[in-house]
């Protein structure tokens, strides 16, 4: 069993290279520059990985791989995407 906290929001850092895990989230749809609410995690029987269920900027929703994501912090919003700039403004505070 998987658990995650409802208000856990992740950023992307792309893995590059030949063995870097699909789908590529910049390639479809997310940035860099903010951050994701996690809505579900998936871990498949037969993979080590687990792929977490983020909304992209197109509000389509994708099954990303773990290391591609950052822990972004726990966020108290009923929004689905935080620009990065906001979030450590926030956590400065």
């Amino acid at each position: 069993m998987i658990a995650f906290h409802p208000q856990l929001f992740v950023r992307i850092v792309e893995l590059d290279g030949p063995r870097a895990p699909m789908p590529r989230p910049l390639a479809s749809g997310f940035t860099e520059h903010r951050a994701y609410r996690v809505l579900g995690v998936y871990n498949p029987s037969e993979s080590s990985d687990a792929y977490f269920i983020l909304p992209n900027d197109r509000d389509e929703m994708w099954f990303i791989c773990q290391r591609h994501l950052r822990f972004a912090g726990l966020h108290d919003t009923s929004a689905h995407h935080l620009d990065l700039t906001d979030v450590h403004a926030s956590a400065a505070d």
